[in-house]
């Protein structure tokens, strides 16, 4: 590993620590973007939009999409397009619920939690927990949204005792809703303790909090780690790994000759079926404002999604050194080997052969190496924002991810030279003039 490659990913444990919510992730890429001069245009207004200009909108302070339009992206109306990279911002973890305490047994206090998304539930025990998220308190006439980070741990999930579960390394099927019920206080506390925290972290009284979106997650930062340097350890690598290279690489590139996009949506480990997820209409709405902001009639727009693409980032699953054989025999991907492009022919993966060869010569000619995955054949796959988003933005679409290992842990790994691969192959795509006729052809 290369000096540089080693300060690429400490560079991505730093931006994971800033994102301990997806609510946070998108403050943390709105500030990026914010230095690097686009303009804030909120959903609710209107907007102005121009050739040269740089742009962006959130939904739900949890989802954003930002849009560079090119110089001369409309010198030639029967050539303008989107170019488009999708990463998400949440990642699994344990939500608090509205009634956030279990009082007892023999003075204990706990936290009432329920799982988002599929994590491995295993990882989460033993472990000092925090929370982040956001708060909507009463101000007088206003309720207002405030983000919430604390900067302590306040929680802990604790295992049962060996003596007294014998078989538990014969295998653990925790249940959620008695094994995994997080411990906050012996008896210091009582009820009511976990919103008088809050308050007093915002500067508020309790009576003023009307309601939460808050999760647990884990304060130990990410490292790089190893006798050569070569992994790259944190929590939320999926997708904040995607999220972090598909942003650098859409700050980096430029390209005059089309409209640059990147998107980081919520709630893709739910199903992303929600108004701020990848199968709501925000991005439609905002390919929409953007072409009716140039002056360009909705039969330009339908024209311009036609001759769009986009690629779907979200991180992949690399060979696990102890078990392969749960992974294809030729279709398999292994960290430090650069982006991954991924297949299904389930079609849960966006990608099919015109898109694999668009994004492949791409690469090939900024000299970036890619790898394949496709799940081996008698076991079923996930799905990602690709075909989500396509239910609302109908276009050319591949799917690529980072290579990983123990993908939902509360703690993931991948390779330290991906972080630099990825951003140089999405900078290559950002940068290509992709010219798409139908589903025949493309120029690159």
């Amino acid at each position: 590993m290369t000096q540089e490659e080693r300060l690429c990913a400490q560079e991505l444990v730093d931006f994971i620590a800033e994102c301990p919510s997806m609510f946070h992730t998108v403050y943390a890429a709105c500030t990026r973007l914010d230095e690097a001069g686009f303009t804030y245009v909120p959903e609710s207004h209107a907007w102005e939009v121009v050739p040269g200009g740089r742009y962006y909108t959130t939904r739900n302070g949890s989802s954003v999409i930002a849009f560079a339009v090119g110089e001369h992206a409309l010198d030639d109306r029967d050539a303008f397009h989107f170019q488009l990279a999708a990463a998400h911002a949440d990642s699994p973890a344990f939500k608090i619920k509205s009634a956030p305490e279990l009082e007892g047994p023999e003075g204990y206090l706990r936290l009432n939690a329920e799982a988002y998304g599929g994590m491995i539930d295993y990882t989460w025990f033993d472990r000092p927990l925090s929370l982040a998220g956001r708060v909507l308190v009463r101000n007088g006439a206003k309720v207002e949204s405030r983000l919430v980070a604390l900067d302590e741990d306040v929680a802990l999930i604790p295992s049962l005792a060996v003596h007294l579960d014998r078989a538990v390394n014969d295998g653990f099927a925790p249940n959620r809703a008695i094994d995994l019920c997080p411990l906050f206080s012996a008896g210091e506390l009582d009820a009511g303790a976990f919103d008088r925290m809050l308050a007093q972290k915002l500067g508020v009284e309790s009576k003023q909090i009307l309601a939460r979106d808050l999760f647990l997650y884990s304060r130990q930062k990410g490292c790089v780690w190893g006798a050569a340097g070569e992994f790259v350890s944190s929590p939320k690598l999926d997708d904040l790994m995607c999220a972090f290279a598909s942003l650098k690489a859409f700050l980096a590139s430029g390209n005059d000759a089309c409209v640059r996009v990147w998107c980081c949506f919520d709630n893709e480990e739910v199903g992303s079926n929600t108004k701020q997820g990848a199968m709501s209409t925000i991005l439609r709405d905002v390919l929409e404002r953007a072409c009716e902001g140039l002056g360009l009639a909705r039969e330009d727009y339908h024209r311009a999604v036609a001759r769009s693409m986009m690629v779907s980032c979200d991180n992949a699953h690399a060979v696990h050194p102890n078990r392969t054989e749960k992974y294809d025999a030729g279709n398999r991907c292994r960290l430090n080997g650069g982006i991954v492009i991924k297949e299904a022919a389930n079609q849960h993966y966006c990608t099919d052969a015109f898109s694999r060869a668009v994004f492949a010569a791409v690469c090939d000619d900024a000299g970036v190496p890619y790898q394949t995955f496709a799940n081996k054949s008698d076991q079923a796959g996930g799905s990602t924002l690709g075909n989500l988003s396509n239910t609302q933005v109908s276009m050319h679409g591949v799917d690529v991810g980072c290579p990983q290992l123990a993908m939902h842990s509360s703690y993931e790994t991948s390779g330290v030279r991906d972080v630099s691969l990825a951003i140089a192959a999405l900078t290559a795509f950002y940068g290509a003039d992709i010219r798409i006729d139908g589903a025949s052809g493309a120029t690159v």
